[in-house]
């Protein structure tokens, strides 16, 4: 496993991160397959509140407990449940977040956490609020950093003016290109990590049939999906290219794959042992579609 300091930042993360969102409801079954990733070198692990109504951050902290100088763990704040459990609503104030984050210590069994992630925001977000939370937070010692989770380029411009965030989580594929216009470049520059989700555009690029995605027609994806295939050639799996793929801009640190199985499991330690692309074949699946571009929230 290759490792990559997230931004300027003292964590030092596993390049293939475990995206606990899709774990079951099996305590038992998690732990297992936690444990395994973390013997495989992977030692850093992204949940958040929202996921199973908090049962999810319960799983990890349940699976890490006593382990936990061993991992590094990432979660998010922001949607708030309604009381009647219908859905949830956005809610950003440091109110919330304060008292949110008492919650997410105590199912994660931990005293802090590592990386602590508003999950989600908009431009008309109290940014100025929202920030002192977290600076706050990590004054008390309740989080070690920050960051956001947004594909949004005006919020993440914010926060790169305002706040002293660690990372942004955003979507980056093959067929989400949009990150690489300006917004990879910025982070880049200002030394903010990149923890790249959807690597695999919905399996899209792993073997699922060909639909439209994000302005491509079925036929494009079809004809991306081959092009990530013949550059894997039989050696290696097409998701690895595809991931591979994500991980050879500079600003990204880590790629977020969701985890549910063994076998995804495996193909994900697989991944992140495998070498990084040529530049040829880089330039081989840029050459196949024009890149997309952010359309709203520019």
């Amino acid at each position: 496993m290759h490792y990559k300091q997230l931004g300027k930042s003292d964590l030092r993360i596993s390049e293939i991160a475990f995206g606990c969102m899709s774990l079951g409801a099996d305590h038992a079954v998690n732990a297992r397959l936690l444990h395994q990733a973390l013997d495989g070198g992977i030692n850093f692990f992204d949940t958040a509140d929202l996921y199973d109504k908090g049962a999810n951050e319960e799983t990890v902290g349940k699976a890490f407990a006593g382990m936990r100088d061993k991992v590094i763990i990432a979660t998010k704040v922001g949607n708030q449940w309604r009381s009647d459990g219908s859905g949830w609503d956005w809610n950003p104030s440091k109110s919330y977040i304060l008292q949110a984050v008492e919650e997410s210590l105590r199912r994660l069994q931990t005293y802090f956490i590592d990386l602590y992630q508003l999950h989600g925001g908009t431009i008309d977000d109290p940014i100025d609020e929202t920030i002192e939370a977290f600076e706050l937070l990590r004054q008390q010692g309740k989080i070690r950093q920050y960051g956001i989770s947004s594909i949004r380029p005006n919020v993440i411009r914010e926060y790169v003016k305002r706040s002293n965030i660690a990372s942004v989580m955003l979507q980056y594929s093959l067929l989400d290109r949009r990150p690489e216009e300006t917004v990879l470049d910025l982070l880049q520059s200002k030394g903010i990590g990149v923890l790249a989700r959807g690597s695999l555009a919905q399996g899209l690029l792993a073997g699922k049939p060909a639909k439209p995605y994000l302005g491509y027609t079925s036929e494009e994806v079809q004809q991306m999906a081959k092009t990530v295939q013949t550059v894997a050639g039989a050696a290696r799996p097409a998701a690895e290219v595809a991931v591979r793929y994500t991980l050879h801009h500079p600003a990204v640190s880590a790629a977020v794959l969701g985890i549910r199985t063994e076998e995804q499991l495996g193909e994900a330690l697989q991944t992140g042992k495998g070498a990084s692309l040529t530049t040829t074949e880089i330039k081989a699946l840029q050459h196949i579609l024009q890149a997309n571009r952010y359309e709203q929230h520019r």
